[in-house]
């Protein structure tokens, strides 16, 4: 599954990339990360949606795989288990005013139901960070 959602932002690029190259941040204005704890080099990221009356959610270890202030940042999953786990990849993009997001999710658990919910999702993203960032 691959998303793509954009925003107009008016804050300057530094600030827009300082936020969005930090996943810490990413609970206060992307809706489907819960929560973002550090984990050595990189961080354990809750993600979750709500599927019907039931909420579902996942744990995954994320490190920056590539890091181009002002205009690039791109995180992946980077587990430590020894085991074979779906990619996970989060890019953002920075052409200001206009922040792109890019997510991709190679694994098929609950994706019917999933995807509708991520485009809601992202769709919100732009206005919580534009608020977060004035």
């Amino acid at each position: 599954m691959d998303l793509t959602g954009r925003a107009q932002l008016s804050a300057s690029l530094d600030r827009v990339f300082e936020t969005v190259a930090d996943l810490t941040t990413y609970p206060d204005w992307l809706g489907i990360v819960r929560s973002v704890v550090a984990d050595g080099d990189g961080w354990l990221v809750e993600v979750g949606a709500k599927l019907g009356p039931f909420w579902r959610t996942k744990r995954v270890r994320m490190v920056r795989a590539e890091h181009a202030p002002p205009t690039r940042v791109r995180f992946e999953r980077d587990e430590r288990d020894g085991q074979e786990h779906s990619p996970w990849i989060l890019t953002a993009e920075l052409a200001l005013p206009t922040l792109t997001m890019r997510l991709h999710y190679g694994g098929r658990l609950w994706l019917p139901l999933l995807e509708p919910v991520l485009k809601e999702e992202i769709r919100k993203a732009g206005g919580r960070l534009e608020r977060l960032l004035t």
